[in-house]
């Protein structure tokens, strides 16, 4: 059960491709959030931001990796 080597479908007329992949975009809404997280802990005095800057880190690696990828594989 793997890679078949047929060709996906073709895309629906008059339909646009997406801009970013799906995993590209949640990864992004991710680290969005989790930078705004890490703000309001660290202003509120906890250090619990660090898990949040860590969050961030991981998401937006995540984000550049599937959206590299999605540019390459279009290209």
């Amino acid at each position: 059960m793997g890679d078949t080597g047929r060709a996906p479908p073709p895309a629906h007329p008059g339909q646009e491709p997406t801009p970013m992949s799906r995993l590209a975009l949640y990864s992004l809404v991710v680290c969005v959030l989790a930078t705004s997280a890490a703000v309001v802990s660290f202003v509120q005095g906890m250090w619990l931001g660090v898990v949040w800057v860590l969050l961030a880190g991981v998401s937006s690696n995540m984000c550049w990796y599937y959206w590299r990828r999605d540019r390459q594989t279009a290209g």
